[in-house]
């Protein structure tokens, strides 16, 4: 069982985190990659690599990085972060099946993710099966947008986000 992430590792991951360009990965991609060189089983630092590389449109690359990451023991949030990233990466792909599998587990492990509800639709929704996508996003709304107005129409939310879930589950 890995241990936790050494505060100062975790610092030094988020401070290289904070640095990056989103529009040139590399010296990024670089930084993670230097410290993975120090420590390479850590789960979080495998994790960072894989999201660097994602970021950078480098999805076969960073699928590797996330499965590594998840064998070598990631947990708490940073998993849910790589399940979600993993899921997307796998949807980019074009491997819906495997998406769909990662993002559901991911949701079942982190049941109150708001973002894990967002990418598990969004998977969905690539794969054809718009009624469970956008059932998801109507529980969301249901559960999230707190206005006067659309709390008139609760259970109507509520109601059509389970009627579409019955309608895909029968499909």
């Amino acid at each position: 069982m890995p241990q936790p992430t050494p505060p100062e590792l975790h610092a030094r991951l988020a401070e290289i985190f904070a640095a990056r360009d989103r529009a040139n990965m590399q010296p990024t991609i670089e930084a993670f990659l230097a410290v993975l060189v120090e420590h390479p089983d850590e789960p979080e630092v495998l994790y960072e690599v894989g999201g660097a590389y994602d970021t950078a449109g480098e999805e076969e690359t960073a699928a590797g990085y996330y499965e590594r990451a998840m064998e070598a023991g990631l947990d708490g949030d940073a998993l849910r972060r790589c399940l979600l990233q993993y899921g997307s990466t796998l949807r980019n792909l074009g491997r819906l099946d495997e998406s769909l599998a990662v993002l559901e587990r991911a949701r079942a492990e982190f049941p109150d993710s708001d973002s894990l509800k967002v990418w598990h639709a969004t998977s969905l929704h690539e794969a054809g099966r718009h009624d469970a996508a956008f059932a998801i996003m109507l529980g969301l709304v249901a559960d999230r947008v707190r206005t006067d107005e659309l709390l008139r129409y609760e259970a109507a939310l509520r109601g059509n986000a389970t009627f579409l879930a019955e309608r895909d589950a029968r499909s």
